[in-house]
């Protein structure tokens, strides 16, 4: 018996073992666009004024840039997938969970698909900017633990798929990364590598999800767009709806022309949303916020297929899944999550 037991423990040791193989064919990490800015004159290395302060004259200073981070897997998908992170953080967010679990990209590369995990000009490893602004400190977690549809501290939500011990959202409150971006730098950074890397697929999340039609619409390299609950929508102009108001301030269309509009009927594109979502008016931020960003989604949808397009609204609830937040790649069932992107992307022929 002890020795039925031994061989079936050691069978499932192989299973496991097997499990977490993978295959890194190349990996490594550069960044992306941005701007060298030169100071006249002829640099003069005998002056020594200090470590944080320096004399200009004839120095130069590189800034605005993407920081890409990559690993392509062996027998890889012939595309890519390209992250994209929100507001308030940085690429992080892809890379792990706060409770030590794979993060989505991992789980995507075990899935064949190569990642390009991106940190947006001015945050996290792409920190260095032109912006002249002011990092101050902010208490604000308990804020952004409502919006994010966590909870409504100190109170999780029913049912949420997230850790709830105080290491994991310790862990999670730390991903944040100022922002000293002005914010005008992110679509051509995309640009900028879409040219190095050729074509691929945008996974973007939260205000990153803009950012993503505006790179598929300039750049002919993305091939398809998969946003977790992206924060704002383009529209045809005359087409754009009207604002939806909320408590966080609503959410207003961006009209562009019917010409850019029409590539992103040129591509497969699906949205993610997860629970705790509201149908009607609520006095909680995190509900309000999301209840309005979920109704424009859908209108969003509607306007790419009314104009021929292939475009997908996922609400996980009306699917049979429960208990996402905001950041659904980081919850408790992203490995389920990663499923369904992993069933879209080959059923759309992006592999």
């Amino acid at each position: 018996m002890k020795k039925i037991i031994l061989g079936v423990l050691l069978l499932l040791f192989a299973g496991v073992a097997q499990a977490q193989h993978i295959t890194i064919a190349r990996q490594g990490h550069f960044s992306v666009g941005g701007q060298t800015i030169q100071r006249l004159g002829k640099y003069d290395n005998s002056k020594f004024v200090g470590w944080a302060e320096q004399e200009e004259t004839g120095q130069s200073y590189r800034a605005d840039h993407a920081f890409v981070d990559f690993q392509i897997p062996a027998d890889s998908k012939k595309l890519p997938l390209v992250y994209v992170h929100g507001y308030g953080g940085s690429g992080v967010c892809w890379q792990m969970t706060p409770d030590g679990r794979e993060g989505f990209a991992t789980l995507m590369l075990r899935r064949g698909w190569s990642s390009y995990v991106v940190d947006l000009p001015g945050r996290g490893r792409a920190g260095r900017t032109s912006a002249t602004t002011t990092a101050k400190p902010v208490a604000d977690e308990m804020f952004w633990f409502d919006i994010w549809r966590i909870g409504v501290w100190p109170n999780f939500n029913e049912g949420v798929q997230f850790p709830k011990d105080s290491t994991s959202l310790s862990q999670f409150f730390r991903e944040m990364t100022p922002d000293l971006s002005n914010h005008q730098l992110d679509v051509p950074a995309l640009g900028a590598l879409s040219e190095r890397i050729g074509d691929h697929i945008l996974v973007t999340h939260s205000a990153g999800g803009f950012s993503g039609w505006m790179s598929a619409m300039q750049n002919s390299e993305v091939k398809g767009v998969a946003s977790y609950e992206p924060g704002g929508f383009v529209f045809p102009e005359d087409e754009v709806p009207e604002r939806i108001d909320g408590l966080t301030g609503g959410v207003a269309g961006i009209a562009v022309s019917m010409e850019q509009f029409k590539r992103l009927t040129e591509i497969p594109i699906i949205l993610y949303f997860g629970d705790y979502i509201p149908e009607t008016p609520s006095k909680n931020l995190g509900d309000e916020n999301w209840r309005v960003r979920l109704q424009m989604a859908r209108k969003f949808v509607e306007a790419i297929n009314r104009h021929g397009g292939n475009a997908t609204l996922v609400e996980l609830p009306k699917i049979g899944i429960y208990g996402n937040t905001h950041f659904l790649m980081q919850d408790l069932n992203n490995a389920e999550l990663a499923d369904l992107l992993d069933d879209w992307l080959l059923k759309s022929k992006l592999n």
